[in-house]
């Protein structure tokens, strides 16, 4: 019977590329699974064979602990770079999108608040 591995909702493809890179060069036997047409159901990686588990999830554990340890490492050097942006520079670097932001906040706020601001004028 399949066992579920790892879920793709939400994963970069990259980390799903050596993922699948990390299970078929241990020799683990695996199927995909999409989320489907209306995206409801589960996107992931499943094992064939139960006994696969342990081991393929100790590898998995392995890559994602060294995964983050890169990322950590490469956003570090970003930061001391000067390459990270914080959303008040990037705003500043490019006004249009702010203006768009704050007209679709005020538009969402308006519409939630039309109902109750109209019953006191009847």
């Amino acid at each position: 019977m399949a066992k579920l591995l790892f879920r793709l909702n939400g994963v970069n493809e990259d980390e799903a590329e050596e993922v699948r890179a990390l299970l078929h060069d241990a020799g683990v036997e695996f199927y995909e699974t999409n989320e489907g047409r209306w995206r409801i159901s589960v996107a992931a990686i499943w094992l064939r064979q139960n006994e696969d588990y342990e081991s393929a999830r100790a590898l998995l554990d392995d890559y994602q602990q060294q995964r983050l340890q890169r990322v950590r490492s490469e956003y570090e050097q970003q930061q001391q770079a000067g390459e990270t942006q914080g959303m008040l520079k990037r705003w500043l670097e490019q006004p249009a999108e702010l203006v768009m932001t704050l007209i679709a906040v005020l538009l969402v706020l308006g519409l939630t608040l039309w109902p109750f601001l109209s019953l006191g004028q009847s």
